[in-house]
């Protein structure tokens, strides 16, 4: 793109900032909700284009997984955000939490939720001492809000649109919003989806390389800038391409972006196996649930399990880890779409020449492939590297009880697995129950922006009114997992964590299982659905779930 033309996109959506500054909070809602039926338009194409990228049949239930990835998710996002500018005044339950904080019920967001959703609960906890306030950076936004740069995720297609309407809703900034060469082939759709907000020059979208990213995150007329990616691409960007220059730089405190940035940049996700006495049913729907996390868009999330963390004297620790090889069996071959795959998964395997490869294999594939006794070590490879690929390592603490487990494996996923972004913990209820007060302590210690209690923690990625992001704390010379928050519908202030709660056996079948039978029929009902929620829908998307 030649720099003329990135001049004059940056100049329109800057003008576009003026006139947005200017709207009120239901202007600027109306403006969302004109997308919805443009969404609803493109949702076909949305979808057709991404299992083609991706190696699926449009025409199969694998299909379901880009219609929740992507347009369903997108249009949640779009209406629950509109809901929220509308009624700034609302209040929503607040509790009392642990060690002075306040603990926001935002899930389920309203009784269709609660419908759908059977048994499953989200909270935003807020920082301690912080009142559960919100809207703060919506009303003290300023013209100097200026023009925001979203650099798009090319993994997941719903990031990039979700990451540029938290830029407009919670900072009041207008955006451009550049793709990832990765799933650049959504550019016309997206320009299509967002024509309300695109006319007004509220929003451009453009796709390019890293010289596109740079030109624009150094553009004057940008205020602020926003990424979803690797933490190589955040320093690149922040400090240097060159290895030499981000050590000066960092050394001297002189990065080469001094504007505000915010970025979501991944984490080896750990899964905490708390023990107890499962059934045979729980054994199994758990292992397929393990599973589903790392095969799910074929590894290639930042939520994807990477590490599963059980105990020595668990008696069902070896039934349990080959149920999850058995479900790993099970799931189909993945296309390897996303750069790189390869590559990082030949670098594992040279860590780990005991690994084993436990899917299918074939042309363009990385299998399925466990690595079955990795070291709870500082610096271990597998629980510092972030695989992106279909990876998963099996990790055990010596305990053989839940408080032992607990007492080993939470400072195990603090201190010594990487990352801070999300976290899941399986406990069955007659544990939970018996040791509330320990998971309590649990949930309050795991230094994560998300924690999923017996559920992806996908999910809370896809609720829309939960956080999305890094736990706080993290600088820009050290980044982590990230800093700020997107997604966060409800526009609270200040938040820690999300903590999302489901039960121990779900039903109807979860969506991410890989087995699921009517994906693509509920992705479709549930995207109609969530544009205009009616009870009417209820029915036929339940008659499509329970089938699956």
């Amino acid at each position: 793109m030649h720099p003329h033309e990135i001049d004059r996109i940056v100049d329109r959506v800057a003008g576009g900032a003026r006139v947005w500054q200017g709207l009120g909070p239901d202007a600027r809602a109306a403006r969302f909700r004109a997308c919805l039926p443009r969404i609803l338009a493109v949702a076909e194409p949305w979808v057709r284009l991404g299992c083609a990228a991706k190696g699926l049949d449009a025409r199969a239930a694998e299909a379901g997984e880009e219609w929740f990835a992507g347009p369903m998710t997108t249009v949640r996002g779009f209406r629950l955000m509109a809901e929220s500018l509308e009624s700034l005044e609302a209040t929503y339950p607040v509790t009392a939490g642990p060690g002075g904080r306040r603990v926001v019920r935002v899930f389920p967001a309203s009784r269709f939720d609660q419908a759908l959703f059977l048994g499953m609960t989200g909270d935003v906890w807020l920082q301690p001492g912080q009142p559960p306030t919100r809207g703060a950076a919506y009303r003290d936004a300023r013209p100097t809000a200026g023009v925001a740069v979203v650099l798009g995720a090319g993994n997941v297609s719903s990031i990039g649109p979700l990451d540029a309407l938290y830029m407009l809703a919670a900072f009041g900034a207008t955006v451009v919003l550049k793709l990832s060469p990765v799933n650049a082939y959504l550019e016309p759709v997206l320009v299509s989806a967002f024509e309300p907000l695109i006319r007004e020059g509220f929003l451009a979208v453009v796709s390019g390389g890293s010289d596109v990213a740079d030109a624009l995150c150094q553009h004057p007329g940008v205020s602020r800038v926003h990424l979803t990616g690797s933490r190589r691409t955040y320093d690149a960007i922040m400090w240097g391409a060159a290895e030499d220059e981000r050590r000066t730089r960092q050394a001297t405190a002189t990065p080469r972006l001094t504007k505000p940035v915010t970025a979501e940049l991944g984490c080896v996700t750990p899964i905490l196996v708390v023990p107890g006495r499962w059934s045979e049913r729980d054994l199994t729907f758990q292992a397929r649930q393990v599973a589903a996390t790392v095969a799910h868009n074929a590894s290639f999330n930042c939520v994807a399990g990477k590490v599963l963390v059980v105990a020595s004297g668990w008696p069902q620790r070896d039934a349990f880890l080959d149920r999850v090889e058995s479900a790993l069996r099970a799931t189909p071959a993945r296309r390897a779409y996303y750069p790189g795959a390869a590559d990082r998964y030949a670098g594992f395997l040279v860590h780990y020449p005991d690994a084993r490869v436990v899917g299918p294999t074939g042309p363009d594939v990385v299998p399925w492939t466990l690595l079955p006794a990795v070291p709870p070590k500082a610096g271990e490879f597998a629980v510092t590297e972030e695989a992106f690929c279909g990876v998963l390592a099996v990790t055990t603490v010596e305990s053989a009880d839940a408080a032992s487990f607990l007492a080993d494996a939470v400072p195990l996923a603090n201190d010594v697995i990487d990352g801070t972004l999300s976290c899941m913990l399986l406990v069955d209820p007659v544990t939970a129950k018996t040791h509330a007060d320990l998971l309590a302590r649990a949930e309050v210690d795991l230094r994560y922006g998300s924690v999923a209690v017996n559920v992806w923690s996908g999910v809370v990625f896809g609720m829309g009114t939960t956080t999305w992001g890094a736990y706080p704390g993290h600088r820009p010379d050290a980044v982590g997992s990230g800093i700020g928050v997107v997604h966060n519908a409800r526009l609270l202030d200040a938040p820690e964590k999300s903590v999302v709660r489901a039960p121990f056996r779900m039903w109807p079948k979860p969506v991410w299982f890989a087995d699921h039978r009517t994906l693509a029929a509920v992705g479709r009902r549930m995207t109609a659905f969530e544009a205009h929620p009616t009870w009417g829908a209820v029915p036929g998307i339940f008659a499509a779930a329970v089938r699956g």
